[in-house]
């Protein structure tokens, strides 16, 4: 998970004081004698306690003893299949069980996983499979289907992720050639040159993040909350760290959770620990979450955390632990963490200090220490480091350098200072990449993306924020000559082509971009100041709008609120007027709260206009009072998907 990532400045040269002491280390990892890998330390839990409960996803039930034999099964499938070591095995399936039970077993073969994520475009996912050099995908049969994938590269899973009703339970469990050094993972980020990175994540880092004793404390009896995508590495933590400690996984099955989604699931499977974007944090300490009051611990982290909401819950919920996090995928998942405390409140709060086999140091330009206070940036070492960019040897050796006092670092790009205990505090990015909702962006993959389109001459895409909680990727578009770019043309281009938080929600043109003294694109100008002889934003074709019904006119009222703008066309679609997920996640509780209509998030992007909206909640107070759906309302709803449809 990478840090939060507002535009920074260059590191300050250190004074001629003392230099601090080069390196901070965690306190040291409690040794594991002999297991170097995560399935040997699943496979002993299994031993030690066959009955416990490991995973749940509302219909599948799996014990410690039934995830060993179903990811026995499915090893033993994958040998044949002729997977061992040095394979990449991509996975395409919803948050299940039997997700979980194939990575055990890809685990177990030798191999390694390469997620991906449904919603991505199908360019993209073949981008991936190709870059990995995956010989088999395992997943579910319609995801499968939708990603285009041959019948020869791939093998459907089936409800307890087994490879089929005919394998030999009792067959022995594969030897697992997992030492800490072979990649357990293949993490795709966003990469500043249009192609995206490959992080390759270590078994041995896999086992550090989730073995370290000063971390976060699991025991059996626990339930952890698998909520994140598996292409995001926080869902390394929300799965291995309770299967590792004889705790339980306890998967939400919605594809996208909203925040009442995400208290029922943890409500109904007693989950004591979670994690949350700090984005998604925010959102539901403004909304006073009643998830605050049913978990043990938090952990929050992927921006700045926000002092006044941290308080606020703290205050209404004095026994919630929560955990400040902050580590990039390079470093996997977790590299600092804080305990917040009231106190913390009242500053900006520390993304904490490093724990298990972590090392930080903070340097200056010259790869110098630079005294406690003095902002410098932050390198990153020890047990958790990645391996590298796959097939990406000139940016691994840039990123990944070996140091003559401190040995292998990895290159953060982010700024810090050490306080006098040690602790961190963050002051955001000395590049270019961003954070928006959690997810890290290099610009340059969208502005690459962006400037293969025949309207586009020139682009900058930077991340304009009105507030905290309110950042916007923003495309700043000078035209080809003669061209005439339309937002809604920009925007289908790119969402052929890139993950759905790659594409801009906010778009000018401009005549020219600004540009520094030395020639560069000015972009502190474009994020932080007014558009520079700016005309109005891309325009849409204009189309006149019909007639809003009542129920239409409540659902454009939710939408004018989270969107800031007025809202009056039935056929608006909620992408194209700037919305996102958070966004979305406002108005489904918005609804809720005034109409008493729960609309899951899957249903809310299915229908993204506000007539088919309108016509989903029509058909729920029709649903809720015992009535039956007319034929005109039924006819409602199909002309809004109708209409959907052709757009």
């Amino acid at each position: 998970m990478s840090a939060p990532t507002p535009d920074g400045v260059a590191p300050e040269q250190p004074s001629a004081a003392p230099a601090a002491p080069a390196v901070t280390a965690g306190p040291a990892p409690t040794a594991v004698p002999q297991i170097v890998a995560v399935p040997d330390l699943v496979a002993r839990r299994a031993e030690q306690a066959p009955h416990a409960l490991a995973v749940t996803d509302g219909t599948t039930t799996l014990t410690y003893g039934e995830l060993l034999a179903a990811a026995r099964r499915l090893a033993g499938e994958l040998t044949r299949r002729g997977i061992g070591p040095g394979s990449a095995v991509g996975l395409l399936a919803a948050r299940s069980a039997r997700l979980v039970v194939a990575q055990l077993a890809v685990w177990w073969a030798g191999a390694h996983s390469v997620p991906l994520d449904p919603a991505y475009p199908r360019p993209r996912t073949a981008e991936m499979i190709a870059d990995a050099g995956v010989a088999l995908v395992l997943g579910d049969k319609a995801l499968l289907a939708d990603a285009g994938l041959t019948a020869g590269q791939v093998l459907e899973l089936t409800e307890d992720g087994a490879a089929g009703p005919d394998d030999d339970a009792s067959a022995p469990l594969p030897p697992a050639v997992t030492g800490p050094d072979a990649v357990a993972l293949l993490l795709y980020t966003s990469g500043s040159t249009g192609r995206p990175k490959g992080v390759q994540v270590p078994h041995g880092a896999v086992t550090d993040l989730v073995t370290a004793p000063d971390a976060i404390r699991l025991v059996p009896g626990d339930r952890v909350l698998f909520h994140s995508p598996l292409t995001f590495d926080a869902s390394t933590f929300e799965l291995w760290a309770p299967l590792v400690a004889g705790a339980a996984v306890a998967l939400s099955p919605a594809d996208r959770p909203s925040g009442e989604e995400l208290a029922r699931d943890i409500e109904r499977f007693g989950v004591t620990h979670a994690f949350l974007t700090t984005a998604l944090f925010h959102h539901l300490a403004a909304r006073r979450s009643r998830i605050f009051g049913l978990l043990r611990t938090l952990v929050v982290g992927g921006e700045t955390l926000s002092p006044e909401h941290a308080a606020a819950v703290l205050r209404a919920f004095p026994w919630l632990d929560l955990v400040n996090a902050y580590g990039p995928t390079e470093a996997t998942t977790f590299t600092t963490l804080h305990r917040v405390a009231p106190a913390d409140c009242a500053a900006p709060i520390p993304i904490g200090r490093p724990f298990g086999g972590a090392r930080v140091a903070v340097l200056d330009e010259r790869q110098q220490p630079v005294p406690a206070g003095t902002r410098g940036e932050l390198w990153i070492g020890g047990a958790r480091l990645a391996l590298g960019y796959l097939g990406q040897p000139e940016l691994t050796a840039d990123r990944f350098r070996d140091l003559p006092e401190t040995g292998r670092m990895y290159r953060s790009g982010d700024l810090v200072t050490e306080r006098p205990d040690g602790a961190l505090d963050f002051h955001g990015r000395a590049d270019h990449q961003v954070k928006v909702r959690g997810f890290r962006i290099e610009p340059g993959e969208t502005e690459h993306a962006l400037q293969l389109h025949p309207d586009v001459a020139e682009t900058a895409v930077v991340v304009r924020r009105a507030g905290q909680e309110d950042a916007a990727l923003t495309a700043y578009v000078v035209p080809a000559e003669g061209r005439r770019p339309v937002a809604e043309t920009l925007r289908r281009h790119l969402a052929e082509h890139l993950p759905a938080h790659l594409v801009p929600t906010a778009w000018t043109v401009l005549d020219r971009l600004p540009l520094t003294p030395t020639g560069k694109i000015d972009r502190r100008a474009l994020a932080d100041g007014p558009a520079p002889d700016a005309t109005d934003a891309v325009p849409a074709e204009p189309r006149p709008a019909a007639a809003l019904t009542p129920i239409q006119q409540a659902v454009a009222d939710a939408w004018s609120r989270a969107l800031e703008h007025a809202v009056t066309d039935p056929a608006a679609d909620f992408i194209a007027e700037g919305g996102h997920s958070l966004l979305a996640m406002w108005i489904v509780d918005d609804l809720r709260e005034d109409l008493g209509v729960d609309l899951p998030l899957a249903d809310f992007f299915g229908h993204p206009t506000v007539a088919g909206q309108a016509a989903l909640v029509e058909r729920a107070l029709l649903a809720a009072h015992g009535a039956d759906l007319s034929t005109d309302t039924a006819d409602a709803a199909g002309t809004a998907d109708t209409r959907e449809e052709q757009r």
